[in-house]
């Protein structure tokens, strides 16, 4: 449903909230990219197209990495990260792509995917960062296999 680098994205941020609320520790590509199963380079541009978007904090040097601060933790919503990454089309387009769809000129699927669409966007408006690391830390939701 999302792209490969969102899906990266969301699974990262999960990660690195869950070790920032844990442990207050940043955390490092190489292990960001292994607890996740992503490729470390292109992790790395979706690490810092999120950094760009100010939904993650990266801090350089020896004690440097990837963290979430307390803030982000509580307000980063999935709907950012998706916004961020894969842009509105999803979340505001036609189920086919088509760029003239609407109620006046609808596709096959207008009326069927109205509904979906409008559930999706609740779901990733409701959703923070930190709710989802702490699925994670409680053992209800997993990263990897």
């Amino acid at each position: 449903m999302f792209s490969k680098a969102c899906e990266y994205g969301i699974r990262a941020l999960i990660y690195i909230g869950q070790q920032s609320a844990d442990f207050g520790r940043r955390v490092g590509l190489r292990d960001i990219a292994a607890e996740i199963d992503s490729p470390e380079a292109f992790t790395a541009k979706v690490l810092q197209q999120l950094v760009r978007q100010q939904l993650l904090t990266s801090v350089k040097g020896p004690a440097g990495g990837f963290e979430l601060t307390p803030e982000q933790l509580r307000t980063v919503t999935l709907r950012q990260v998706v916004l961020a990454i894969d842009g509105p089309g999803m979340l505001q387009g036609c189920a086919l792509g088509l760029p003239q769809c609407s109620a006046k000129q609808p596709c096959p699927m207008h009326y069927q995917f109205l509904p979906i669409r409008d559930q999706l966007n609740e779901l990733l408006r409701t959703y923070t960062i930190g709710e989802l690391a702490g699925k994670v830390h409680e053992g209800l939701g997993f990263l990897k296999q």
